[in-house]
């Protein structure tokens, strides 16, 4: 069994959250070790209680789950930190995720430079006309586009970029078993049959509240920039907006009317230091501007993990 699988598995444990899978690695970077280790290993260098220590160790001596790993990997496609393949930009942020569960076309994840766009579940009916003047002219420059397929923008997002042949990611806060919004089910088999759906839960894991702030750090790491069309001003669309900013990334937001909650969020953003989009131009402009730096991120950045993939 290689590292790769080792990296999955131990994913796939009870109680192996990203701290502790963070403070396993750096213990034992290839995960050879994993295996050898007695409960008490587990609760004395990690500081971890028995109940959780034993929930651990066995999951990682159950063959049934190992070989439900063996047989998601015959249907869906699973990227660790260990491969090649791994989006070497979502290297970049503080808390990448370990294992990525992937179905459609993954060499989208090598496509830049990429956009994050997303807002809130309930658009305006002017929603559809400002996506579509402001995308348009960035999917024919080349931009991907990435959002969360959630109900309302995020659902345009895919659609309008697809419409106009362009390229678009989806990250979900649930496994590939349990789509959710439901009324998305065609959405995700056109994406994983077009584009490329990811998500950090395995398949049969259902989405829970957590999951979607968590998904959202996925989403603004997997591009220079996140787009808010519109928002309100408690949305979990400033949540992806946040992690954006904490990751080094670009805030745009789409103004609109006072009158409009859903513009509410957006005029906060900018008063915040977002940056104001009117058109496509501003985004672009910045990316011919940061292009050259983020080339120099992803070669720096490529370097330190070299050894870490070997």
């Amino acid at each position: 069994m290689n590292k790769r699988i080792r990296l999955i598995h131990l994913h796939r444990a009870r109680g192996a959250t990203r701290p502790l899978i963070r403070r396993i690695l750096k213990k034992d970077p290839t995960l050879e070790h994993l295996y050898h280790w007695p409960i008490s290993s587990f609760t004395h260098n990690f500081s971890l209680p028995s109940s959780r220590a034993t929930q651990l160790y066995q999951d990682l001596h159950d063959k049934q789950l190992l070989s439900t790993i063996f047989q998601d990997m015959k249907t869906y496609k699973i990227i660790t930190l260990f491969d090649e393949q791994y989006p070497k930009i979502l290297r970049t942020i503080i808390d990448p995720p370990f294992v990525l569960y992937a179905t459609g076309d993954v060499s989208i994840l090598q496509s830049h430079p990429s956009l994050s766009v997303v807002g809130t579940r309930n658009p305006t009916k002017e929603a559809m006309q400002k996506m579509t003047f402001l995308l348009k002219p960035l999917i024919e420059y080349g931009f991907t586009i990435v959002s969360g397929m959630a109900m309302g923008i995020d659902g345009l997002a895919h659609r309008i970029t697809m419409s106009y042949s362009g390229r678009t990611i989806a990250v979900l806060g649930g496994g590939f078993e349990h789509i959710y919004p439901k009324g998305h089910q065609g959405l995700f088999q056109q994406l994983a049959s077009t584009q490329l759906v990811l998500s950090e839960y395995a398949p049969h894991v259902p989405p829970q509240k957590f999951h979607f702030p968590e998904r959202n750090r996925i989403i603004s790491g997997l591009s220079f920039g996140t787009l808010v069309v519109e928002a309100k001003d408690k949305s979990g669309s400033l949540i992806t907006v946040d992690q954006a900013l904490e990751q080094g990334r670009e805030a745009y937001a789409v103004p609109g009317s006072i009158l409009s909650p859903q513009s509410s969020g957006c005029h906060k953003m900018i008063l915040d230091g977002a940056k104001l989009v009117q058109n496509t131009h501003e985004i672009i402009s910045d990316w011919n501007d940061l292009q050259d730096k983020w080339s120099r991120i992803l070669s720096d950045n490529e370097e330190n993990d070299a050894l870490f993939m070997t």
